[in-house]
């Protein structure tokens, strides 16, 4: 009888000290990093609520760079770096030798793949820097590596080169993939296509998941059929600019059914993998590209937002469930929740609307300002991200200094309307600057994707845009701050209050299954046990 209990110690004490051999990213596009706490007292038990209270909760979790757009964070939780670092600059920049525009992951030498109805014509090949799962895939071949999006940017970009990512085609959305990453689409895929299963999770018709009188929010764009028993307020919200919703794909992209097909094909990919049935490490990337679409849309303070989060808590409570079934103990488990970025409080939420940046305006006046001075001709190739690019082969052609002609359009830019700031590329490439405004900017300039003039604009103020009443990209908490939590593979839950950069995430997810971190990491290893 003592040697049993010595053996079942000894199993136990064995059992505690394995390392985790699933890892599941959970990233939303959008989520504002107070909304955990804001929406708690309608979340289930088992979804956020549980990944709060069974795990390591970090409060104030902040990307330390201006460009949080959805590519540019996703690239930061993938590889553990900044954009100055990793590259990612945007979803496109303009080339100075060639004066074109260049898209992250179009790639006309991939392929679609045969059963697959939508275009395969992207590829990994414009990421520069290792991914999460490259580094699990470089420590064993063995070891399963699958990212699940709407889109093939928010696939490919936290995938990496390995492994293989899936998104939905526009036509039927069927999940497809590309030729870079397998030669044939996998037969179980192919036929969850041919059963239809996304269109099982479309929304005819949107009401509210709850009695209205619970929801925190009061703005209406798209949800039907509201009413009050108590006699709250609801602020319907005019309807000029929103978007046509009429196909499935649309459907997928601007209501909470996005998120439920995302959720029930990453079950399949789960399964069909066998993820966590051997000591190779394995990790599945879902990515949340609706929460990203309804915020810009119908903005954070609409009940669209609100409710897409109680339908989503509800799908991560289904999911949880799903794969701890598979596993022997949640410890061999890691689920790390987190979003690429905030969201800006909407334009137009209070009856006197925030101005918005002009950018084709601005490109007008920079140009007209150069000609003025120098002769009319093309001098701004085009704005992107936040970033003025001139025409270098002209200002060559020319005989004027570029480093000059940058510091002259940035000293220029601050004239215009909405722009807090314009730093000039000569001065974030030969500067260091140790804080502030100028450090955010730099840490997301790249020298060879990055434009001559990065602007900030000033707080609030968002780009001009049809159907955007919110939006992401700048400096502020709103946008920089996003929910961190960390559960699973035996942390001890508990609040952390102390500022984390999300370039940690990486670092310390393979510190945790035992595994080198990406080469370009460069965040501080987090204490979650």
């Amino acid at each position: 009888m003592i040697l049993m209990v010595v053996a079942v110690m000894c199993a136990t004490t064995t059992w505690a000290q394995k390392k985790p051999r699933v890892v599941v990213n959970i990233v939303l596009t959008t989520m504002n990093g107070d909304d955990l706490e804001r929406y708690a007292d309608n979340f289930s038990q088992g979804g956020f609520r549980r990944l709060t209270t069974e795990g390591v909760t970090f409060a104030n979790a902040t990307y330390g760079y201006m460009q949080t757009l959805t590519p540019v964070s996703l690239a930061t939780l993938s590889t553990g770096a900044t954009p100055s670092t990793h590259g990612v600059v945007g979803e496109a920049w303009w080339d100075h030798i060639t004066n074109k525009r260049t898209t992250l992951v179009d790639d006309s030498s991939a392929h679609s793949l045969r059963f697959s109805t939508g275009t395969g014509n992207y590829s990994a090949k414009n990421l520069l820097a290792e991914s999460f799962g490259d580094a699990v895939v470089k420590s064993s071949e063995e070891s399963r590596v699958a990212t699940i999006a709407i889109e093939p940017m928010s696939a490919i970009v936290m995938n990496g080169k390995r492994g293989v990512a899936y998104w939905m085609e526009t036509l039927k959305t069927h999940w497809t993939t590309s030729s870079c990453y397998v030669d044939e689409l996998p037969e179980w895929v192919a036929t969850y296509n041919q059963e239809e299963w996304n269109k099982v999770y479309q929304l005819e018709r949107w009401n509210t998941l709850l009695p209205y009188d619970r929801y925190h929010n009061s703005q209406v764009s798209k949800i039907e059929g509201l009413h009050s028993k108590e006699g709250k307020r609801i602020d319907f919200v005019g309807t000029d600019d929103m978007p046509t919703v009429t196909s499935l794909h649309q459907k997928m992209y601007y209501t909470p059914a996005g998120n439920s097909a995302i959720f029930a094909f990453a079950k399949q990919t789960f399964g069909k993998l066998q993820m966590g049935r051997d000591e190779a490490v394995d990790v599945l990337n879902i990515v949340l590209d609706t929460p990203e679409k309804i915020a810009t849309v119908y903005g954070a303070e609409s009940v669209e937002y609100e409710d897409m989060l109680y339908r989503l808590d509800r799908d991560i409570e289904d999911f949880i469930a799903f794969t701890t079934a598979q596993l022997s103990s949640p410890e061999e488990m890691v689920i790390v929740l987190t979003a690429a970025h905030g969201t800006s409080p909407s334009y137009n939420a209070t009856k006197e609307p925030q101005s918005r940046f002009n950018v084709m305006q601005a490109e007008v006046i920079v140009n007209a300002y150069l000609g003025s001075q120098y002769g009319n001709a093309e001098w701004v190739l085009g704005y992107e991200n936040r970033n003025i690019y001139l025409n270098h082969n002209l200002i060559k052609e020319k005989k004027l200094s570029i480093p000059a002609l940058q510091h002259e359009v940035a000293t220029f830019c601050m004239q215009l309307k909405g722009v807090s700031h314009a730093l000039a590329a000569d001065a974030l490439r030969n500067s260091y600057f140790g804080s502030g405004y100028a450090q955010k900017i730099q840490n997301g300039y790249y020298p060879k994707r990055s434009g001559d003039v990065v602007i900030n604009l000033m707080p609030g103020y968002i780009e001009e845009q049809q159907t955007t009443r919110s939006a992401s990209g700048s400096m502020y908490r709103y946008d920089v701050h996003v929910p961190l939590v960390v559960y699973g593979g035996g942390v001890q839950p508990r609040m952390v209050e102390e500022k984390v950069d999300m370039t940690s995430v990486v670092p310390t997810i393979a510190k945790m299954v035992g595994i080198a971190a990406p080469t370009a990491s460069e965040g501080e290893i987090l204490n979650v046990k």
